[in-house]
């Protein structure tokens, strides 16, 4: 089943087209990345997704549900949730308070505390720091955090903007072992990285954008095989 399906999609900054009619999709149980240099146009594709951009042109359909013209918060509602580029964690709030402010679709406190248990679960580190202010956190720690808060809200697709950015190789590792959990616990993640490496290694399916176009799409595996794939974001 097609969870996600992109059709014709562009995007324009002005006179500045910045998505050329993109289409693509993703199917439910998969992790499928979208890699690319910076400027290709990966973010602005999220952010379309999630309703923070408007396309000019194309469809956007969700679980076969057109979402192309709806507010953020009704994305959410649906069940897709993005951790955006750079974390974005709420600085002067704790930890618990920022992960609530994640829950603000759920219905009830049983679901809340249920929804917090859970996110202590996968991420202790959280747990130990519940009471600490979100922006005295390391960087791998609110990487974490905007995971943790972006899962509160329960969601079905996870749009994930550059998980790895400035984080330490080891910790990289960290955040790629916990996308492959949260998927293999039944959420299925678009993931936009520019590790491209690690991006594929942990994908099923991959597409290529290259200045607002995608170029190459299939499985990633094979993708990291192609030698211009290689040459331009694998460093051979």
């Amino acid at each position: 089943m097609k969870v996600l399906e992109v059709k014709e999609v562009s995007v324009a900054y002005g006179v500045i087209e910045a998505l050329k009619g993109i289409s693509f999709s993703v199917e439910e149980g998969e992790i499928v990345a979208l890699i690319g240099a910076n400027g290709a146009g990966k973010t602005t594709t999220l952010r379309t997704i999630s309703g923070l951009l408007r396309a000019k042109k194309g469809q956007i359909f969700y679980k076969g549900r057109e979402i192309t013209k709806l507010p953020p918060y009704r994305i959410v509602e649906l069940g897709l949730t993005q951790v955006p580029e750079g974390r974005r964690v709420f600085s002067r709030m704790t930890v618990l308070e920022n992960l609530e402010m994640g829950a603000y679709v759920v219905r009830s406190r049983s679901e809340l505390k249920a929804g917090l248990e859970r996110v202590f679960e996968r991420f202790p580190r959280l747990a130990e720091r519940k009471h600490q202010l979100a922006g005295t956190l390391s960087g791998g720690e609110q990487q974490m955090l905007a995971m943790g808060r972006a899962l509160m809200s329960r969601p079905e697709l996870l749009l994930l903007d550059e998980p790895s950015m400035g984080l330490a190789p080891l910790l990289v590792r960290e955040v790629f072992s916990i996308i492959q959990e949260i998927n293999k616990t039944g959420t299925t993640i678009l993931l936009v990285e520019q590790n491209a490496h690690m991006a594929l290694s942990i994908a099923h399916r991959a597409y290529v954008l290259q200045t607002g176009e995608i170029t190459l799409e299939g499985p990633a595996a094979e993708l990291m095989q192609k030698p211009e794939v290689k040459r331009a974001y694998l460093g051979e």
